[in-house]
Order: structure tokens, then sequence, then C-alpha cells
């Protein structure tokens, strides 16, 4: 069996979020490739590319597997993904306890409160976000502490 590679999991995410627009109107996959150009190692790398495409896109954990991602992966970026009505202090915890998908949603958000990123949106949105990104680190300091 051939074995997964980053460029693997970047096309993957390359297509999976094909059409997709962030909240400024460009291309989604932007966000995922800054935020694995923002991590070390291989297995970060790949879950910070892949962070999104179950929570945003058709792609499931089985794709994943059967594609040959790499298990520990697999498992981060199903940690990272926030299930539909799931409380967000359950989605955090979740995350806090892989420690793989905790510094991915740390760089997630990192990019998200990126100056260059905010001042793309109107200020009724960037001070939503800054809330809500405000709110999700804090959470996550309490669970992993």
């Amino acid at each position: 069996m051939r074995v997964f590679t980053l460029s693997d999991a970047i096309a993957l995410a390359t297509t999976a979020h094909d059409g997709q627009v962030d909240k400024s109107g460009r291309p989604y996959i932007g966000h995922p490739l800054r935020v694995m150009a923002s991590m070390e190692g291989e297995h970060a790398q790949m879950a910070a590319v892949l962070h999104d495409v179950i929570e945003d896109t058709s792609v499931t954990a089985s794709d994943l597997t059967a594609s040959g991602c790499p298990a520990a992966v697999v498992d981060a970026v199903v940690a990272l993904s926030h299930l539909p009505d799931e409380p967000q202090d359950v989605y955090l915890r979740r995350v806090a306890a892989n420690p793989l998908a905790l510094t991915v949603k740390r760089a997630d958000i990192a990019d998200n409160l990126s100056p260059a990123r905010m001042a793309r949106l109107d200020a009724e949105t960037q001070a939503r976000l800054q809330i809500k990104y405000a709110n999700a680190l804090r959470l996550l300091a309490e669970f992993v502490s």
C-alpha cells in the first residue's frame, strides 16, 4: 500500500474545499493551508490542512482512513470536527483531549484572528469572532490545566 503523504493531504483538502469561500469571499482552502504552514511535523501539518474537511465537506473519517491517512491524523481531524448542534464546551473538551487536535485548534484560532483576516470583515463580525475565539481559548486552557 502506498504511504499517504502531506501532498496527498493537501490534494484531498483542496479538492474537498473546491468552490468554498471564507467570510470575506476568498477561496476557503487558503485558511487550512495557512494553518498547515504554521505547524511543525508531518502529522500536525496533515491534520491542519484537513482540519475542516469532515465538518465542512462530504469527506468522512472513513474516507480519510480508506485513503491511507494515518490513524493519528484521522483521530485529530475527527476531534476537530464540530458536530451539528454540539455545545461548544463539549466540542472543545474533545479537542483538548487530543494533543494533536489541540495544537491544530490553537493554530486555527490564531489564523482566524490574524489582523489581515480580521481586517477583511465588517466590524460586527469582527466583534462577534473576537468574543467567540477568546471564549474558545479560555475553555481550551481550562480543559488542559
